[in-house]
């Protein structure tokens, strides 16, 4: 569950230029910018900054994050290199693209194109020996336009073995594996108060866990059509995806599922993208929880929230006001604990925000 202890956040530096940086070296895109002043703030070129970030347009977004090169942004580790060129593998009729590497917790797209594309099948056969849910399912790719189609995959917290898949078309088979990075995230011990653990143990909670699985059972299309964006217009984290922790002397360690992003009480939250309403209310465990079905099996949450403003079965569009940040159910301090889920499986926020499909980070 999501608390607000404090963790060591990653150093932020600030160009003499104002340009924000942050821990990746990523850069804000604000008002007025455009490619070419960017490459002249940062001593770069157009060309490399369209080569770092993959881009396919001149046309930047408000928000959107950039990756800036050169010596005057602060170090980029080798974890962050700039991505390889993702593999290509192909079947007759369809050509299939994957990320090169991937690392615990990410979410992702197999990319299909090929005149027989819409025809295949997918399936992710290596979490058949995986406690995950829905596991293998065969999935049909979503077209996303210029004869273009996706597969969504997850990889599981605490995987780190080698995610292999499937790919079928008519009596043809393409098997192909991606390598798995951990986190490496020191374990957090959070030893809460006995009033506060009482919840974990509480029966009501069995019911408020079943609610929410029947959730993941959805499999609706997908809804939205821009990128997903912030659920708070401010960015500072408490505590990052995918921690590792224990809530109790000696206790288990469980991971943390999403991200934690402290606020005042009262501050508006928003859809992160257009949905329906799935669950909303106040929960022993989760607070004023909403929960917003995107379709394609993706699903966001937001926890511990004060008050909750919309109604189950109301559609919502990206950036509308949903609730307000409080510090309900599990919660020490006011705060928004956010996830992003594929076939409820919790994968990394950051992965989704400013992109249209998700993207893990080039390490």
């Amino acid at each position: 569950m999501s608390l607000v202890p404090s963790c060591s956040l990653r150093r932020t530096v600030l160009l003499a230029t104002a340009l924000l940086w942050s821990a990746a070296g990523a850069y804000t895109v604000k008002p007025g910018d455009t490619l070419y002043s960017l490459a002249r703030t940062s001593g770069t070129t157009v060309a490399e900054l369209t080569r770092l970030n993959g881009l396919t347009s001149t046309t930047l977004e408000v928000g959107q994050i950039l990756r800036l090169p050169g010596e005057s942004g602060p170090p980029v580790p080798a974890s962050s290199a700039p991505p390889a060129v993702p593999s290509m593998s192909a079947l007759a009729g369809l050509t299939v693209t994957a990320p090169v590497t991937l690392r615990e917790g990410d979410a992702f797209v197999l990319r299909l194109s090929g005149a027989r594309a819409s025809l295949a099948r997918v399936r992710f056969s290596s979490e058949a020996g995986e406690k995950v849910r829905f596991p293998a399912e065969i999935l049909t790719p979503i077209a996303i336009g210029n004869g273009e189609f996706v597969v969504l995959g997850r990889v599981d917290l605490g995987k780190t073995t080698p995610l292999e898949y499937e790919v079928e078309l008519e009596e043809s088979v393409m098997r192909r594996s991606i390598p798995v990075t951990g986190l490496a995230q020191p374990i957090q011990r959070l030893n809460l108060p006995a009033s506060v653990n009482a919840k974990l143990a509480d029966p009501a909670r069995a019911a408020e866990d079943a609610a929410v699985e029947q959730v993941y059972t959805r499999r609706t299309p997908p809804m939205w059509t821009r990128p997903f964006q912030d659920a708070l217009s401010r960015r500072t984290r408490s505590s990052a995806f995918g921690q590792p922790r224990t809530y109790e002397t000696g206790g288990p360690v469980d991971y943390h599922l999403g991200t934690d992003y402290p606020a005042a009480a009262g501050t508006p939250v928003r859809a992160v993208n257009d949905g329906t309403v799935v669950m909303a209310g106040m929960y022993l465990v989760r607070g004023g929880l909403v929960i917003i079905d995107h379709g394609g099996g993706v699903s966001s949450l937001y926890f511990h929230q004060r008050r909750v403003t919309v109604k189950i079965g109301q559609q919502v569009s990206r950036g509308d006001p949903i609730g307000e940040v409080g510090s309900t159910g599990l919660s020490t301090g006011p705060h928004l604990h956010l996830e992003l889920r594929v076939r409820g499986q919790a994968t990394d926020p950051a992965n989704w925000m400013n992109r249209l499909w998700p993207t893990p980070p080039s390490r």
